[in-house]
């Protein structure tokens, strides 16, 4: 089935809040939109070009643009590596699928209606201070993400508790661990309620998750791209999280979900910081996930026309006119 690649659109959405992970802190979220048509239909999908793994904002619409007009789902899946470039227009060519076919995206991929997920919100990296007076605004959420991966996370997190005592509590340290310091740190994870733990060591340097316990789930994060991930994952992690920016779409999203689950691991779906038009898609991978982590839009002080919903039942799936 051939779409006609129309553009590539960058695109910058304001942040409600400084967003800061330990690799640094944001004002924005730069977006690449790629737009497809034909035959008057129009199908669009956003990427969040990742500067860890080599993504520029520039490189990544380079790939786009290099594209050769009418390609197919099937033959993107060759023409370009995992990643943000193959995610935009993968997405964007779904959603042009969908509305030519007159068909909801889930119809057309053989899948389940979706329905509302609860997320987790984020909390970035901040004082102990500043992320306790976060926690206790946001402690009605029933789950928190936060941003860790300092030697100096302790007291981050026991403000983080005072904040929010009854609340789930996941942490996300960005690859900023030693193995020492996981080691030192598990105990104290788990005396405050920790539920998982995502990324405590580098990617290419986790082999020690092998070797010591994990008295809690351990996620993979950039140790988990695709389906080619997996094989070295055995062993060290319990979890497996599923950004479409690293799968390079929702073709592969879907495909690394199954094949997760089917060597015994659960499953997180998560997000860089975008759009409800990033979002859409990733809802339906994330349908009987075991953590949902879709906050981008709940970051943004902006969004897109036919944002999704989000309410006390979770995020709810797209509505036609924002995607699939």
């Amino acid at each position: 089935m051939e779409s006609v690649l129309l553009q590539v659109e960058e695109e910058r959405f304001a942040l409600a809040e400084v967003f800061t992970i330990a690799r640094g802190s944001r004002t924005h979220a730069d977006v690449l939109t790629a737009v497809v048509a034909r035959g008057g239909v129009r199908g669009w999908g956003e990427c969040v070009p990742y500067a860890r793994y080599g993504e520029t904002m520039a490189s990544v619409r380079a790939q786009i643009e290099g594209l050769p007009e009418g390609i197919s789902r099937a033959d993107l899946q060759a023409a370009l590596t995992a990643g943000a470039a193959r995610n935009a227009v993968d997405c964007a060519l779904w959603d042009w699928e969908a509305k030519q076919a007159g068909l909801r995206i889930w119809d057309l991929a053989g899948l389940a209606a979706p329905g509302p997920l609860v997320t987790a919100y984020t909390l970035s990296l901040d004082t102990p201070e500043k992320m306790e007076a976060a926690a206790r605004r946001h402690a009605h959420r029933p789950l928190l993400k936060i941003k860790l991966g300092t030697p100096e996370d302790m007291p981050r997190l026991e403000a983080v508790r005072r904040g929010a005592p009854d609340t789930r509590i996941i942490i996300d340290a960005n690859e900023g661990w030693t193995a020492e310091v996981y080691a030192d740190l598990a105990p104290h994870l788990l005396r405050l309620g920790v539920a998982m733990v995502e990324q405590p060591l580098p990617a290419g340097d986790d082999g020690m998750l092998g070797e010591i316990a994990r008295p809690l789930p351990v996620c993979a994060d950039e140790s988990c791209h695709d389906r080619a991930s997996l094989p070295d994952l055995a062993g060290k992690y319990d979890m497996v999280n599923i950004k479409l920016d690293k799968t390079g779409g929702l073709t592969e999203a879907l495909a690394l979900r199954d094949a997760a689950r089917a060597a015994g691991y659960r499953v997180m779906v998560g997000c860089m910081v975008g759009s409800s038009l990033a979002m859409a898609p990733a809802v339906l991978v994330a349908q009987g996930a075991e953590v949902v982590d879709l906050d981008g839009p709940l970051l943004l002080a902006e969004d897109r026309a036919n944002a999704l919903q989000y309410d006390a039942a979770g995020v709810h799936p797209p509505v036609a006119e924002l995607w699939g």
